[in-house]
């Protein structure tokens, strides 16, 4: 439905993307990032641009501190003898929102999350999957961001 209101907020935001667009360009750390993020297959402009806003921390922590972060990280609830299993909770969850749209492109495009689809033929539950496939992905990104290289295929990434 097309109405006043709805074409008043698709200006504004257009608006806003433009000034946001503009800042990222006059700041060379910024663009730098967004080089280095964009250059990852199915990493787009929104999710560069909510990691560097939401995830500032994104190339200065440890692996598993950023997956636990934005809470990718599976972790225990064991109580004496119980032992559960384990889930995640906490955490960012607009990062987490992003990453879990994108990675359904990424599963397509980019060879490194391509065992997300190998791990639903297996019979995983698709969430497990989205959650080690979007996992992965942010060791990824955060390595490369800390290392200031662009993706190659070859390249070690999660190291």
């Amino acid at each position: 439905m097309d109405t006043p209101v709805r074409r008043w907020l698709e200006r504004e935001l257009g608006e806003i993307e433009k000034e946001l667009a503009a800042v990222i360009e006059a700041s060379p750390i910024w663009r730098a990032t967004d080089g280095l993020l964009q250059s990852v297959p199915g990493v787009g402009k929104v999710l560069a641009t909510t990691l560097r806003a939401e995830l500032p921390e994104l190339g200065k922590l440890s692996r598993g501190r950023v997956a636990a972060l934005v809470s990718v990280a599976p972790l225990n609830r064991d109580s004496g003898a119980y032992r559960g299993r384990r889930t995640t909770w906490g955490g960012r969850a607009s990062v987490r929102a992003v990453l879990y749209l994108s990675i359904l492109s990424a599963a397509q495009s980019n060879p490194d999350i391509r065992f997300y689809q190998r791990l639903i033929a297996r019979g995983k539950p698709k969430k497990v999957a989205q959650v080690a496939a979007i996992r992965k992905m942010l060791i990824m990104l955060n390595a490369l961001v800390r290392d200031g290289r662009h993706w190659q295929e070859e390249y070690p990434a999660t190291a």
